[in-house]
Parts: C-alpha cells; structure tokens; sequence
C-alpha cells in the first residue's frame, strides 16, 4: 500500500469523527463539509513521517480549519455583515439540515456553543467532547495550556448553565485584579493573557483619551499590550463594591480603571478620567 493510499483510508475511517467534531465546533453541516474538505487538501499535502495517532492529528487538522472559519465568521459579525449564520434560528436553518445537526449535537448545546467565543467553543468541544489533553489543544489556539483550561472551564460553566449560580465572591476577583497589576508592572505579557478574555476590550472615556488613552482597544493581545510593563502607580482598590485600580498624582485621584472580571478571566476595562465620575465614586484601596 503507498504512503497516499494509507492517508487516505485512515482519513476515510475516521471521516465519522472528524465531520461530528466539526459539526460541534461551527455549529452547521454545510460548513462542516466544507471544514472536511479543507482539512483533507491539508492532510494529503503534509509529511506524516512522525504521525504516531492519525486520528488525534487529522482531529487537530481538522480543528485548526474550524478555528479559522470562525474567527473569520466572527470578523464577518463584527463588520456588520448580513451572512453569518444563525444556526439555531429554526426560522432560517434548513429544516434537514437542522434535524441533522440537532440530532448530532443537541438543540440545546447547539444554541449554547453559539454564546462562545471561537477559543472557547473549540477548547470545550475538543476537550471535554473529544478527549483532546490541554497540551494538544493550547497551539491550536495559540494560548499556553492553562489559559486553554481556563477556557475550557468557562464554556463548561456556561453550557452546564453557570449564570444562575451564585455571583463569585468580590474578594477573588479583586485578586484577579492584583495578578494584573503584578503582571502590568513585570513586563510580563503572557501572564497579562491568561488574565484576559480573548475577546478582552479596554475602553476609555473622553477625559482619558485626552491624556492620551485609545478609546478603544480590543483583543487580548492589544489590551496586554497597552499595559504590559505599565500601572507602576496603580493601586488595587474596590470602587462601589467592584474590583478596580486607582491612580492617585498629588493625593488626588485621576483615573481609575473598571475591572470586569469573568470566571477569573479580565472580559473589559474601563478607564475613567471624568472628574465629576470619579468624585462620585467610593473608593477603598486594597494596596496601601
């Protein structure tokens, strides 16, 4: 048997498996053949030579083509654009279609995995649905394997229907909020990422920009960008209850960041700069 009939038969029996992951991961069956086939024009172009499990690898093919389609599909929504695909509205689905997908993944998970971000959705169906360990999922999404858990563990918490659960304690979060200050003032980047939502944003209101903030940064990369080796006179505090840092120039308070902390992930940051805001606001330093 040559070397291009052994890919192919492997890649025939395990089509099965490789076209549910992808049906799991972009939530649709037309794209899921589309995900195959790409998949395949990869797999039969690459060297194989120190392939040990050629399931888990054409798994890990196939999900790299997932990832892609829908980074893509979500730079789409971001845009504006009218195409991106509603899977779970029955009123544009395809009704076969439909009863294909809702009989392979679940109506209910369908219409979940549709609220997670791509990393989220892929670390989740290749992990807790395939097997995938963290360490083969984490280049895949080019995060390190804790980051990857951690996502992972936040879209288990939502398809197991983790926003009716109790809120988590302010103390926790503020402790996120401290390892990000740490992180900022160490110059240490990628712990800055596993602080941030993938899809984290900072935001600044008019007064901050006009001291030279961006008024809007989006993206975790970006965000731990903006503060990697910054925040050396911030200080940890809670603002109104809620986790924040504060900076004080003359003992008089000029800007404070807004944390919104997520399942001990970083999803926004607000930065304030309005006097008349920051008169309002009740201020108890964490760091003294």
């Amino acid at each position: 048997m040559s070397h291009d009939e052994w890919l192919a038969e492997h890649f025939e029996r395990h089509r099965p498996q490789l076209l549910s992951a992808a049906r799991r991961m972009l939530g649709s069956s037309s794209d899921a053949d589309d995900a195959i086939q790409d998949a395949w024009l990869r797999i039969s172009r690459a060297d194989t030579s120190g392939v040990e499990n050629p399931a888990g690898w054409m798994t890990t093919v196939v999900a790299r083509v997932c990832f892609d389609m829908l980074r893509a599909r979500k730079a789409r929504q971001l845009a504006g654009a009218t195409d991106a695909e509603p899977v779970a509205d029955p009123a544009v689905a395809d009704p076969e279609e439909q009863a294909v997908e809702a009989d392979l993944v679940g109506v209910a998970l369908l219409v979940v995995l549709e609220t997670l971000t791509p990393p989220e959705r892929l670390a989740f169906v290749l992990h807790d649905v395939f097997g995938l360990p963290f360490n083969e999922v984490a280049p895949i999404l080019g995060r390190t394997p804790t980051a990857t858990r951690q996502l992972a563990s936040r879209a288990r918490r939502r398809v197991r229907g983790a926003e009716n659960e109790a809120p988590p304690d302010p103390t926790r979060r503020a402790a996120v909020v401290q390892a990000f200050l740490a992180a900022s003032r160490a110059g240490d980047f990628q712990a800055l990422l596993d602080l941030l939502d993938p899809q984290a944003e900072a935001r600044s209101d008019a007064a901050a920009v006009s001291m030279g903030s961006q008024d809007l940064v989006l993206g975790a990369d970006a965000v731990a960008g903006v503060f990697s080796g910054r925040a050396k006179g911030a200080k940890a505090a809670f603002i109104d209850g809620n986790p924040a840092a504060v900076w004080y120039a003359g003992g008089t308070l000029r800007v404070a960041f807004l944390f919104t902390v997520v399942d001990e992930q970083i999803e926004a940051i607000d930065m304030v700069a309005d006097p008349d805001r920051l008169a309002a606001f009740a201020v108890e330093l964490i760091e003294a």
